[in-house]
């Protein structure tokens, strides 16, 4: 069944200067239990929310299913880690996440492809092996609410 296994909703950007210096410190608080959305802007209290130039990437995922045993959100700094949801393969498509609130739409526009900042927080050879596998980037279409937990899951070609 499908799931939405972590949430991450963070004010600051922790990825700054060169990957040898490391991140910043994580912020308290950025791993939540429910994000809400806006359309067209993002994830409410998220460092990209209504900035021109990320909304149509505003909004990250990732399958757990591509991310080694234990790594998670804080490392990768997706906002949506799922567990049973290809998320790779629907770039084009609309995917509409249910958690209880009602369905949240999303447009995946492009994949969201690994830099070299996963060989600083996950291990050498990380930033190669999620090639292909490093999420996707979306724009909201409609105001929803997200939980952790099952989601049920819709996608529109």
């Amino acid at each position: 069944m499908p799931e939405i296994v972590q949430l991450l909703a963070s004010p600051v950007h922790r990825y700054v200067g060169r990957p040898a210096d490391g991140p910043a410190p994580a912020p308290p608080g950025e791993l939540v239990d429910e994000v809400r959305l806006r359309a067209g802007l993002g994830i409410v209290g998220d460092r990209y929310f209504g900035r021109p130039a990320h909304r149509a990437a505003s909004v990250t995922l990732i399958a757990r299913e591509s991310l080694p045993a234990g790594v998670d959100l804080v490392q990768v700094r997706r906002n949506i880690l799922t567990t049973g949801i290809a998320v790779d393969d629907l770039v084009g498509a609309v995917l509409v996440l249910d958690t209880g609130d009602g369905p949240v739409s999303l447009r995946v526009n492009r994949p969201a492809n690994p830099c070299a900042w996963m060989d600083a927080t996950i291990g050498p050879g990380a930033w190669r092996a999620l090639r292909r596998r490093g999420g996707v980037r979306c724009t909201p279409l409609t105001d929803g609410t997200l939980r952790v937990g099952p989601v049920t899951v819709t996608v529109v070609r």
